[in-house]
């Protein structure tokens, strides 16, 4: 069965249809489209056949049951974040599938506020990088800088001390906080990652606390907070500048007593796992203004780690180009392709302040368009030219003095994108995560586009 498509497509799998009436019914009252299968297998399948945003999936399935389905999506469809439901969970089995990559483990029966809630969730947290492939796993670079900062990662991992990683958006500051894990003597427990401004406070609460069942509307079972789930591993609270100051008295008594409570709850916990936190804020600005707590900050930096952006650490640029179009080629059936020596100083001459993410998205753009097995300087230029008409800037002053008016203006912008979005959609075989990773977009901002642009 599939639901009128609105916003995220929502791949769900589970062998009892009951279940998967009520699952689908749910997520198209929350305005989004659900495509249900009975089996692992069939799943594979599907996210073959169709851009998928997130899957849901049962644990207990005949033949492929859900943790391995967990795991070939990881390795097959990287990026698509899976959420597990079980009738028969336990805190060992969710701190399992989180060690194995889930974005959530979730309780039957479930509570509709809750599963929309955990999808919303997966898809905002993969919302910063859907446009990307998430092709790296460690941090790539042979420069000074890029070797300073692997070095103190190296050290830092060899204690249980909370590392603050900083440094702007797009650095792969989660890559540092992975190779932290990866080396530090806690690797075979569980990664997992918290985006601590991007929930309010009482959501934030109950996703790193848990909550006891009953704690609060549509509690319906007790469920384990990323506190629990990461036990014996490592916490990584990301962009934790953006945290509330009464989060900040919670999260201070955590790092100060290594305790907790569930939301609702009266047993106290022990928080037995790593932290480390990342930013791109300016924290001792914030502490001075009294934005954020001088106490949590110095609990948070007792290793603070930069991660250099991208024109700090130019050579690289060539490096990371070359090795992001060696992948992309592979991923989109075009083996062989490269970049040439002219495409690759082109590519060195621009700033990308948007770091390595920009840079992958660009260089995955050219892997898509480019017509012959060799990428050149004429292709880096044409497709630099194309991205700045695809995402134009506001009016300009000036436009309404030179006759035009803004009104004509606007048009004529709008015109340029729609002519961008229906290229794109050409060039993609009408492929929308494609052609949104071409546009340099999310896939839920194309959906919006094609929606204003009458394109669906």
């Amino acid at each position: 069965m599939t639901c009128a498509a609105v916003d995220a497509h929502v791949l769900i799998v589970d062998d009892d249809p009951a279940v998967s009436v009520v699952l689908a019914a749910l997520l198209e009252q929350a305005a989004m489209r659900a495509t249900c299968v009975e089996s692992g297998k069939a799943a594979l399948v599907a996210l073959a056949a169709a851009p998928v945003d997130v899957v849901v999936t049962d644990l207990r399935m005949a033949g492929m049951d859900g943790m391995e389905l967990l795991d070939r999506v990881n390795r097959v469809h990287p990026g698509i974040p899976v959420i597990v439901i079980s009738a028969h969970g336990t805190v060992r089995l969710a701190v399992e599938a989180m060690r194995r990559g889930a974005a959530d483990f979730i309780l039957k029966p479930f509570d509709r506020q809750e599963i929309v809630y955990s999808v919303r969730k997966a898809l905002a947290a993969t919302a910063p990088a859907e446009a990307t492939a998430h092709l790296e796993t460690e941090l790539v670079g042979e420069s000074q800088e890029m070797a300073d900062c692997r070095a103190l990662l190296a050290r830092a991992a060899r204690t249980a001390a909370t590392v603050l990683l900083r440094g702007e958006s797009g650095v792969g500051k989660d890559l540092a906080a992975r190779e932290i894990h990866r080396l530090s003597g806690r690797s075979t427990g569980p990664f997992v990652k918290v985006h601590s401004g991007a929930l309010p406070d009482s959501l934030l609460e109950s996703e790193l606390f848990g909550h006891e069942k009953g704690a609060f509307t549509g509690a319906a079972a007790r469920k384990p907070g990323r506190m629990e789930l990461a036990e014996g591993g490592t916490l990584f609270l990301d962009e934790i500048g953006d945290i509330t100051p009464a989060m900040q008295i919670k999260l201070l008594r955590v790092l100060q007593e290594r305790e907790f409570e569930r939301l609702g709850g009266t047993q106290t916990l022990r928080a037995d796992v790593r932290f480390v936190a990342a930013t791109h804020r300016d924290l001792e600005a914030m502490a001075r203004r009294g934005d954020f707590r001088e106490d949590l900050y110095y609990r948070l930096s007792v290793v603070p780690i930069w991660v250099p952006p991208l024109r700090a650490r130019r050579g690289d640029v060539a490096l990371l180009a070359r090795r992001f179009a060696a992948l992309l080629a592979k991923q989109h059936g075009r083996a062989g392709l490269a970049l040439d020596g002219g495409a690759v100083e082109r590519l060195t001459e621009e700033r990308w302040p948007g770091n390595v993410r920009q840079l992958q998205n660009f260089v995955e753009r050219l892997v898509v368009l480019s017509d012959g097995p060799i990428v050149t300087a004429a292709d880096v230029s044409r497709e630099l030219a194309r991205r700045s008409i695809s995402a134009p800037e506001g009016p300009s002053p000036s436009a309404t003095e030179e006759g035009g008016g803004t009104a004509g203006l606007d048009a004529r912008r709008r015109g340029a994108e729609r002519e961008a979005i229906i290229t794109a959609l050409r060039q993609s075989g009408n492929n929308r995560t494609v052609a949104a990773r071409i546009l340099g977009i999310s896939r839920r901002t194309l959906y919006a586009k094609l929606e204003e642009h009458d394109l669906r």
